[in-house]
């Protein structure tokens, strides 16, 4: 069997999409808790999210939203990584500006501990996605498109996304 150029490099993409999850799971979490969800979105789920994403740009007037979502068109998949919102019950913790969980959850608060986990997870699938010398580009937008969709479910509160891609030119550079 020979696989020539782009068949064997789009194999590639979703097998690095696979280390790249992996890389954002065993990434370090605050006492140990892991609310990370992930997912790999390619065909024509990536072109809902890529729809979903002019439409937020029209809707919302951010025009970044529409650049981004031309982005998304010249990419194989998307990592998804999304946090559930799940105080970690630290006592006299406070870092989230609250004086406990409690009053964080009752002002409708995200606990500091999550979208700082996330972030991290974040940063190691993306600093893996480099290692593989994928072009990537973590992405909000995208991210926030997923969330609208329901893609990662209904526990979901705060996603980013990574879209890679192995062509000769970045779809990301010359933004």
């Amino acid at each position: 069997m020979i696989r020539l150029n782009n068949e064997a490099e789009k194999e590639g993409i979703f097998h690095a999409a696979q280390l790249l999850c992996i890389a954002a799971r065993t990434a370090p979490k605050g006492k140990g808790k892991d609310l990370l969800i992930t997912a790999i979105v390619s065909g024509e789920e990536k072109k809902r999210l890529a729809d979903r994403m002019r439409e937020i740009a029209a809707r919302d007037e951010v025009g970044f939203f529409a650049r981004d979502a031309g982005n998304l068109d010249g990419t194989e998949a998307v990592v998804l990584l999304a946090t559930r919102k799940e105080p970690l019950g630290l006592p006299h913790c406070g870092y989230c500006g609250f004086s406990d969980c409690r009053a964080m959850q009752a002002a409708g608060g995200t606990c500091s501990f999550n979208t700082g986990d996330l972030g991290i997870a974040v940063g190691s699938a993306a600093s893996r996605a480099a290692d593989l010398r994928l072009d990537n580009r973590v992405m909000y937008s995208a991210g926030k498109a997923a969330l609208e969709l329901g893609m990662l479910g209904e526990e979901a509160a705060i996603a980013y996304a990574i879209p890679l891609s192995a062509t000769g030119k970045s779809p990301f550079f010359d933004r």
